[in-house]
């Protein structure tokens, strides 16, 4: 039989477990959560943006400011590893800050540590919006990730963008190299594989994990397991159903999108008149000739 674990022993067990789960949830922080991409509202001209050193609209400094690594407001730290020692004071405002970030723009604390590891591992590092092509310094909104094919969004363009990411570049669901259906998309070149071309030859892949994009790598989806939606042309040729025409008069309906076929018709029409008259000049010659 097994030894009864003593309460000492599940207690270090718990502890190791429970520190597990923080070193794992730190390196798995949504972006919106990062205090770098912190929600901020200026003291003076009082405009709503993403937290940084100056204010995007009045380049006024806050009187409080956030680091960007560790989000704190006033450093408490009276043997710490500040790399300005202030035993025994708490220091708030500029008084706390050390640098201020190439990437997000925002304050980084006088921790030895921020100061260190923040440059390399700032989450705002590539984040230029799919949409309109901005960075952090360009526009002073807030930065999110789309949820279907993990690109960077702007604060103007996330809700637009994630509303049509689920849009195939293609009309049909079948695979791009043959003629079979689909069964794996990759939202982010919004292609459809089937099951022998989404794997690829000499690759060995993982079990239980996602098959990458043989393009661009990025993890596909099952396509019966998304809301996928295929390319449609609103003035295209899907859009052009010809005219119709009435028994009961011969007036022609047309669609809204077949402007050409009614100016074609209109030119036969004109055609059509001009011969008719020539013919009729025609003939009265003629006439006058024989009475002649």
């Amino acid at each position: 039989m097994p030894k009864k674990k003593t309460g000492q022993r599940k207690k270090a067990e718990k502890q190791k477990l429970r520190q597990k789960g923080i070193r794992t949830a730190k390196e798995n922080v949504a972006l919106a959560q990062h205090p770098c991409n912190a929600p901020m509202e200026c003291e003076k001209c009082h405009r709503k943006q993403k937290s940084r050193a100056f204010c995007y609209f009045c380049q006024s400094v806050q009187r409080l400011p956030i680091c960007a690594q560790c989000g704190k407001i006033k450093c408490m730290l009276k043997t710490g590893d500040c790399v300005i020692h202030h035993p025994g004071v708490y220091t708030t405002g500029l008084g706390m800050v050390g640098a201020i970030c190439d990437f997000c723009e925002a304050w980084v604390c006088h921790g030895r540590r921020c100061l260190q590891a923040h440059a390399c591992s700032c989450p705002l590092q590539t984040a230029t919006c799919a949409e309109c092509e901005r960075c952090v310094w360009d526009h002073g909104g807030r930065i999110f990730k789309c949820s279907f094919c993990d690109c960077y969004l702007c604060e103007d363009d996330q809700f637009e963008h994630q509303a049509s990411c689920q849009v195939l570049e293609s009309e049909n669901y079948k695979c791009q190299s043959c003629n079979k259906l689909g069964q794996y998309s990759c939202l982010r070149c919004k292609i459809c594989f089937c099951e022998d071309h989404v794997r690829r030859k000499g690759f060995k892949y993982e079990k239980n994990k996602a098959i990458p994009c043989p393009k661009c790598g990025y993890e596909t989806s099952q396509t019966k397991d998304l809301s996928m939606s295929t390319r449609s042309h609103k003035f295209g040729r899907q859009g052009q159903a010809g005219f119709e025409y009435d028994d009961d008069d011969d007036d022609s309906h047309y669609s809204a999108g077949n402007y050409a076929a009614m100016s074609y018709n209109d030119e036969n029409d004109d055609d059509e008149d001009y011969s008719e008259s020539e013919e009729s000049s025609e003939a009265s010659s003629d006439e006058e000739e024989n009475d002649k």
